[in-house]
C-alpha cells in the first residue's frame, strides 16, 4: 500500500518556522496501531489522517506518542493540502473530528480554522506547575486540556526554562505560558512532554484557549497572536462567542509516498 503524504509548516509564510506537521492522506480509516507508528516515525509534534469523502472529510492526528482530540496546526495543513495539492476550488472545506466539525475557510493566502471556544476556570497555583515553569505565574486557569498560565510580560514568557520531567507529570495535556504581547496584543509559549511534545513551535488548538481569555481582557474580538517559540508562528484569532476563529498561513516543505505492507 502506498500513501501520499505531505509535511506542510503552518502558520508561518515561509519554510523553516511555524509548526510543521505531517499529512497522511487515506482511502480509509487505518488502524490506530499503523497510525501510531507513522506518526513515531515521522518524529514531528502532530501527523493529521485524513480519510477524503464527499463533504465532510474525517480527520484524527497523532503525536509520536499518543492519539490527541484536537489539533490546530496539523488541520491547517491539511487544509493546505485540499486546497492547493487537491486543486480544491471552494472557499471552505469541512473536517469531522474527535471535537465535532471543524471548517476551515480560504480568504486570500490566508486559511482559518473554525474552531469550538474553551472554557477556562481560575485554580489554586500547584507547587508541581510553578516548579516546572520556574516562575510563579500572576493568573492560573486550567482549561479543557490544558493549564493556563498568565504572567506580566512578553519577555517573562520568552525567559521561561521549564523543567520538563516535573510538567510531564502534571495532569494535563500540557502547559500553555502567556502574556500581553510588546508588537502583537498577547504571545505563549505551550509545553506539553506529556503528550510527546515538549514544546510546540505553534499550537492552534491552544488559541480555543487563549483567544476567549485574551479578548475578555482587552475587551476586543478581533486579536493578533504570536507564539514565541524557537521557530515561532504569526496568528490571526477572532473570538466568536461559543467558537474562535484562527487564521495563519501555510507552505509546503515535502511531498512523497508511505510505502506499507500489511
Amino acid at each position: 500500500m502506498r500513501l501520499p503524504i505531505y509535511q506542510v509548516d503552518a502558520f508561518t509564510g515561509r519554510l523553516f518556522a511555524g509548526n510543521p506537521a505531517a499529512v497522511v492522506l487515506c482511502e480509509s480509516e487505518l488502524p490506530i496501531e499503523a497510525m501510531q507508528s507513522i506518526a513515531a516515525e515521522n518524529n514531528l509534534s502532530e501527523t493529521a489522517f485524513v480519510v477524503l469523502t464527499g463533504s465532510s472529510h474525517q480527520i484524527r492526528w497523532f503525536t509520536p506518542t499518543v492519539e490527541v482530540d484536537l489539533c490546530g496546526h496539523a488541520t491547517l495543513a491539511a487544509a493546505h493540502v485540499i486546497f492547493n495539492h487537491l486543486k480544491f476550488s471552494g472557499k471552505k472545506v469541512s473536517f469531522s473530528s474527535k471535537s465535532g466539525p471543524l471548517p476551515v475557510r480560504r480568504d486570500g493566502g490566508i486559511l482559518y480554522l473554525d474552531f469550538p471556544a474553551d472554557a477556562i476556570a481560575a485554580v489554586e497555583p500547584m507547587e508541581a506547575l510553578i516548579s516546572g515553569l520556574g516562575v510563579m505565574p500572576a493568573e492560573l486557569y486550567r482549561g479543557r486540556d490544558d493549564f493556563l498560565a498568565i504572567y506580566e510580560n512578553e519577555d517573562t514568557i520568552a525567559r521561561l526554562d521549564p523543567n520538563m520531567a516535573i510538567i510531564s507529570k502534571l495532569p494535563a495535556r500540557g502547559v500553555i505560558a502567556s502574556s500581553a504581547g510588546d508588537e502583537v496584543d498577547f504571545v505563549s509559549r505551550f509545553f506539553g512532554p506529556q503528550s510527546g511534545v515538549p514544546e510546540d513551535p505553534v499550537t492552534g488548538s491552544a488559541h480555543t484557549t487563549l483567544i476567549p481569555y485574551w479578548s475578555k481582557k482587552l475587551e476586543k474580538t478581533q486579536l493578533r497572536a504570536r507564539q514565541i517559540s524557537r521557530r515561532g508562528g504569526e496568528l490571526a484569532c477572532q473570538d466568536l462567542g461559543q467558537r474562535v476563529e484562527i487564521g495563519g498561513q501555510a507552505v509546503t516543505y515535502l511531498v512523497g509516498e508511505i510505502f506499507l505492507d500489511f
